[in-house]
């Protein structure tokens, strides 16, 4: 375990009915106390696994789930294999049922397998569990989806979407890092990755500094949130997070939703084009596009532009018309056919 001095800041008595923007849409993580502690399921947790097993088996819809199945020397932790041709774990569709009878089975081992279910739509898998908890937290529509695991290490990695994570079964530790640690943590393949994402390549259980000398600063910026059964993560977006289960069965609820309108497309899409239109350039080039993407995107103030009459703007108008937006994609679409 990383010794990481800082934690994320708590705040009591807060529940879904009381959340406000300012909590929503905080620029720091922030931990929410006994947030979902009056769900059912968290009810179930804290009277067994066996009964929180139980309430999933009854709130799930029955189609296969993806799980992951990894041997005990891992350890917990999803990651490549050895020469990165692959992971070191094992996906299959299967029925919950079975992988919540095996985590059951080996919740007292001292070295389970690595059982672990990734993001699950929950409307899709366990309607029932919508209805019978409040998922009611947001003004958008998040994506509700549900983790479920024995004990597991999730490497960092970033989400666009803004996040409530809420701990409903066992015990979870986030340890967290803003956006601007990326160069600290290491990332890996951009297309390859345990969960599609791209994740850092440290392992926080054994870190090799002199592999990886920059995490000693990602640590000095790290701070670390440790979850109890009811407790919620407010995870703004971008922010980097590494995940542990600690539990012999953990459960997780993630609410995602994004402040911008779809049409605006994912702003992976345009880290993609400048890979592959700029990065290649020479130094020179890069640095003015630098400077370009500086003044138009990402000046600290966008209001460098007043000097142009409002009403030939157009695309640097604030925030971005929609129409304008489906304009835009449909220019992109067929300069990218030619």
């Amino acid at each position: 375990m990383l010794n990481i001095t800082k934690q994320v800041e708590q705040v009591q008595g807060v529940v879904s009915d009381s959340i406000t923007d300012a909590l929503l849409y905080s620029p720091v993580p922030l931990v929410l106390k006994g947030f979902c502690q009056s769900w059912p399921i968290v009810k179930a947790g804290l009277a067994s696994n066996e009964e929180a097993a139980d309430y999933l088996r009854s709130v799930y819809s029955g189609d296969p789930v993806i799980a992951s199945l990894g041997a005990p020397d891992i350890k917990g932790r999803v990651f490549y294999n050895e020469d990165f041709t692959g992971f070191n774990v094992a996906n299959s569709r299967v029925d919950l049922n079975l992988v919540l009878d095996k985590i059951l089975e080996q919740q007292s081992s001292a070295s389970p397998a690595t059982m672990y279910v990734g993001s699950t739509d929950a409307h899709r898998w366990f309607p029932k569990l919508v209805e019978d908890n409040d998922f009611n937290i947001t003004n958008a529509i998040p994506i509700v989806s549900l983790w479920i695991g024995n004990q597991s290490r999730i490497a960092a990695h970033y989400d666009f979407p803004t996040n409530v994570a809420c701990n409903v079964v066992g015990n979870r530790r986030f340890t967290l890092f803003p956006p601007d640690q990326i160069s600290n943590l290491y990332p890996g393949p951009i297309e390859f990755a345990p969960g599609g994402q791209e994740i850092s390549l440290v392992d926080f259980e054994n870190p090799d500094f002199k592999k990886y000398p920059r995490f000693e600063q990602a640590i000095e910026n790290a701070l670390v949130a440790e979850l109890a059964p009811g407790d919620a993560l407010i995870l703004p977006s971008m922010w980097w997070h590494h995940v542990e289960g600690l539990a012999p069965l953990n459960v997780l609820v993630t609410h995602w939703w994004r402040d911008t309108p779809s049409v605006y497309g994912r702003p992976n899409n345009a880290l993609s084009m400048a890979i592959m239109a700029i990065r290649s350039l020479p130094k020179e080039q890069r640095m003015a596009w630098k400077h370009i993407f500086d003044h138009y995107i990402f000046a600290e103030e966008l209001d460098q532009h007043n000097h142009i009459p409002e009403q030939v703007k157009g695309k640097l108008n604030l925030p971005l018309d929609t129409n304008m937006a489906r304009q835009l994609r449909a220019e992109l679409l067929n300069k990218l056919k030619r």
